[in-house]
């Protein structure tokens, strides 16, 4: 689409009478779009207007956008939001975590709708143009695929979308920004985004500003900040403490789970390790036989070297369903000691026996002997959440994450005054981070603190 013309006028300089000194304001027109700009000085207005004037006189053809001649044009002009988004995703992706790169798309999707010259024509489906967005325009594995090409209905979308992009030079006008700034925080039905949602699409969006500064098609970052700004929302970093589940809750759940045909037992010791070892999912699906000690008493012990999160065939390198990642938090080859409780050892004892599972095999195989599938073990909780809990407690957010077994676990170990720092090694979080997230759920320890205090303050008494 073509958005220059030679269709342009001038009107005269306006004055703008103010108590504190007159303002000067060219004003013209190209094409079907007006355009103004606001001088402190008139001889300042006159020289600019005289400018532009001299640049229709000698046939230059104007920017319809930005109103200012073609060969005034900076690259922001040059470049449309669409294009430049297809360029950070091809430079960001292939050093980006599988995570990364699919918010990374989620956040450039509605930012590019924002950044229409047009709405979107009646017979393209919000749905489905957001889909195309978020998963072949800003994937770029999805983009390149030459075994599966893009679909014709997908590429129609794509091709109308840069056809229709506003230019980088839109970010200069407030109402854009403000737009974009909405999109960011609603979700498609017009509802409020989640606050992590909102502070994660913050974060990715000044990442790209950061990369059109460097490369030059923008001079400062336009997103709101400091004084004035739009407040981020409150993210809350403390879990809820309803979320954790107690111990008849637990062996009630995973007695229901063990009890399933065929593969109950399995499901079973993958949830009873998140709660007794505290193991993150992404770490227990990825385990072997052979990284657990398995003594026939007392306790054993997880040698953990690799997470598995599953982020989807379609964004990872490999084409398969889950990414393989080091521990988080650590760097690349690290591994960490867990130690395994003495009634988790029985469990998984049996059930290694009862499947036959070799020292190679995954500890916790899915249907096929592949990994387990968060959607398979999602299930089978929620399942089980609706089957052994009351109404009251399954209505509530108690353990209505599998992660919950992670939390109840963790929770415990601190509130049996086992030290941060030794928590935090076999978690495999940050002592300061243990500390923010679990902080409000260590209780019971306040009253031996009280008297330790009281000791410590205790003056000698004076003989009077």
């Amino acid at each position: 689409m073509d958005t220059s013309s030679l269709d342009v006028r001038f009107y005269p300089i306006e004055t703008n009478k103010r108590a504190n000194g007159n303002t000067y304001t060219v004003r013209w027109k190209v094409a079907h779009k007006k355009h103004s700009k606001t001088y402190k000085k008139s001889a300042v207005a006159d020289d600019e207007r005289a400018k532009l004037m001299s640049a229709h006189r000698k046939r230059e053809p104007f920017d319809i956008e930005t109103g200012r001649p073609i060969s005034w044009t900076s690259k922001a002009a040059e470049v449309n939001w669409y294009d430049f988004a297809i360029e950070y995703v091809d430079w960001k992706s292939p050093s980006a975590a599988i995570n990364t790169r699919k918010n990374m798309a989620k956040a450039l999707t509605p930012v590019t709708i924002a950044l229409l010259r047009t709405p979107l024509p009646q017979h393209f489906e919000p749905v489905k143009v957001r889909r195309a967005l978020r998963e072949y325009a800003f994937n770029i594995r999805q983009r390149a695929n030459q075994e599966r090409p893009i679909p014709a209905e997908v590429q129609t979308i794509l091709n109308w979308v840069q056809r229709n992009s506003l230019p980088m030079s839109a970010w200069e006008k407030t109402e854009h920004v403000d737009k974009v700034v909405t999109a960011l925080t609603t979700r498609l039905d017009g509802t409020a985004a989640a606050a992590s949602s909102v502070r994660r699409n913050d974060r990715i969006m000044n990442l790209v500003m950061a990369y059109a500064i460097e490369h030059s098609y923008l001079k400062a970052n336009p997103l709101p900040k400091g004084k004035g700004a739009r407040t981020a929302p409150k993210v809350a970093q403390a879990i809820d403490k309803r979320c954790l589940l107690n111990g008849d809750q637990v062996a009630k759940m995973l007695d229901w789970i063990g009890q399933r045909p065929r593969r109950g037992r399995i499901y079973r010791a993958f949830f009873a390790t998140l709660y007794y070892a505290g193991l993150r999912p992404e770490e227990a699906v990825a385990l072997r036989v052979g990284d657990a000690t398995l003594p026939e008493t007392g306790w054993g012990e997880f040698l953990v070297h690799e997470a598995q999160p599953e982020v989807g065939r379609q964004w990872t390198d490999t084409g398969e369903v889950h990414e393989k990642r080091h521990l988080k938090g650590r760097a690349e080859g690290d591994t960490r000691l867990v130690p395994i409780h003495p009634v988790l050892v029985v469990i998984l004892r049996e059930m290694i026996k009862k499947y036959d599972l070799g020292s190679a095999d995954l500890l916790f195989p899915g249907e096929k002997g592949d990994m387990l599938a968060g959607s398979v073990f999602r299930r089978v909780w929620a399942k089980a959440r609706e089957e052994v809990l009351s109404d009251h407690e399954f209505q509530s957010p108690t353990g209505k994450r599998v992660y919950d077994l992670r939390h109840t676990c963790l929770t415990a170990w601190m509130n049996e005054g086992i030290p941060h720092s030794e928590v935090a090694e076999m978690a495999g979080n940050s002592v300061p981070v243990l500390q923010a997230i679990y902080a409000r759920c260590v209780v019971g320890q306040r009253e031996l603190y009280l008297k330790r205090a009281e000791a410590a303050l205790r003056l000698p008494e004076v003989a009077s």
